[in-house]
């Protein structure tokens, strides 16, 4: 059973145009809220980022906040945060992300978003760390992400025991509780039995 204390959600810096998405990013907050887990995230206050932070703080949680020195400028960080991390630049940030962070989960978000994601899950495939990786899938937003990695999955390019590294649900207590659940493959990809 993994000890979730902290969760890293990656998602849009926009809004989008979906208000079901909206209101489900606001709910994850609550839920962290509730259960006590802090919420890692990159201090945005505005898009699905800001959504989520909102639904922490406003249910009393904890929100640590991560951003890079030059988005500073570019984006609008979140001024209530219970924490706020600067970094030197975006793979500072992920690396920090990381440290703090027990499990991580996306929401609907653009190329950054899917950035986030796959270089977790291949850092997981690697090796590199053993924490759950959890897909919300609000409104079947990913559907058709999903049917790529199916397909990489029938020709070849991707195993099915790393596929599975991937949790995925439309439902975020059955996330969280897949989460919890996770039991990592042993052995990392590019590594045999016999070495460390």
């Amino acid at each position: 059973m993994n000890n979730l204390n902290s969760i890293c959600v990656f998602c849009g810096s926009s809004e989008g145009n979906d208000t079901h998405i909206i209101s489900q990013a606001f709910l994850l907050g609550e839920k962290l809220a509730q259960q006590e887990i802090t919420l890692v995230y990159g201090a945005a206050k505005i898009g699905i980022m800001g959504q989520v932070a909102k639904g922490v703080l406003e249910h009393k949680g904890k929100v640590i906040g991560v951003i890079p020195e030059f988005l500073k400028l570019k984006e609008v960080i979140h001024q209530g945060l219970s924490e706020l991390i600067t970094t030197h630049n975006m793979h500072e940030r992920k690396m920090k992300m990381h440290q703090l962070s027990d499990g991580f989960i996306t929401l609907p978000g653009g190329f950054g978003t899917l950035e986030e994601l796959f270089e977790i899950i291949t850092w997981s495939q690697l090796g590199l760390h053993q924490k759950p990786i959890g897909l919300l899938n609000i409104g079947g937003f990913y559907d058709d992400l999903l049917g790529l990695l199916e397909n990489m999955v029938r020709r070849g390019f991707l195993k099915m025991e790393n596929y599975e590294l991937l949790l995925v649900d439309k439902d975020m207590d059955k996330l969280l509780e897949k989460m919890r659940a996770f039991k990592p493959v042993q052995v990392p990809k590019w590594l045999k039995p016999d070495r460390t």
